[in-house]
């Protein structure tokens, strides 16, 4: 039976700043670099495990209902593939930021996301406000 995974984020490890650290000091950006990379490489691994499975799982079951399930586990986990996929290059969008130097600062407005909410969602581009305001719009039309 196929496994689905949803694109679980493993937490980075909580960053104490140090008394006074500017924001998205060296050390910041280092270990927000590293937290994506490892988050990236952990979604890369997922998708090989499927394609492993996939193969493995594939069979030509005789009964329709049998053949009926297999393709519905297979087709949710592509979905769940295809979601991760878009992580990944959200990831890559994120590493990009932290070399140009704009990761951690609001693409609406230009103000510091902010450390807890980088932690908790290190592809965050909009601080709290301006994400809120996009919400709002959306659910508007």
């Amino acid at each position: 039976m196929a496994s689905t995974h949803s694109p679980v984020q493993t937490a980075p490890a909580a960053y104490p700043p140090a008394a006074g650290e500017p924001y998205m000091s060296g050390t910041q950006r280092l270990h927000f670099r590293q937290a994506l990379l490892d988050w990236k490489q952990e979604l890369i691994d997922e998708v090989s495990r499927t394609v492993n499975h996939m193969q493995d799982e594939s069979a030509a079951f005789p009964d329709p209902n049998d053949r009926a399930t297999q393709e519905e586990e297979f087709s949710l986990e592509l979905r769940t593939r295809d979601r991760e996929r878009k992580l990944i290059k959200k990831i890559s969008e994120s590493l990009a930021q932290i070399d140009s130097g704009d990761y951690g600062y609001c693409e609406g407005c230009g103000v510091e996301i902010g450390l807890p909410r980088m932690q908790a969602r290190p592809t965050a581009t909009l601080c709290i406000d301006c994400k809120r305001l996009e919400e709002i719009r959306e659910k508007q039309g």
